[in-house]
């Protein structure tokens, strides 16, 4: 295809293309390999750890770890978006 035609394609139209093309190699970039990062440890206080647990089962995930992962994950993304959101809200008023 050529990329000089910005067209947007349709999931569809894609599809069609990604099946066209899978058995042609020329067509494919050459694969990417990606390494998982090494795990980061993190020491919780005995009855910190104890209430965790408790609510990993609660939420029925396999582990403690699986669980707060998610926690964590989810309590960045809220920061991140409320620095994001003070960060425009500043240059709003400097410009």
């Amino acid at each position: 295809m050529n990329t000089k035609n910005k067209k947007k394609l349709s999931e569809k139209e894609i599809d069609n293309l990604v099946t066209a093309q899978a058995d042609n190699n020329s067509a494919w970039e050459k694969p990417i390999r990606v390494r998982r990062g090494k795990k980061a440890s993190v020491s919780l206080p005995a009855e910190l750890a104890t209430r965790a647990a408790f609510l990993a089962q609660l939420h029925r995930t396999k582990n403690m770890e699986e669980w707060l992962t998610h926690v964590i994950q989810e309590r960045i993304e809220l920061e991140e978006a409320a620095f994001m959101g003070v960060k425009q809200d500043l240059t709003t008023k400097a410009g």
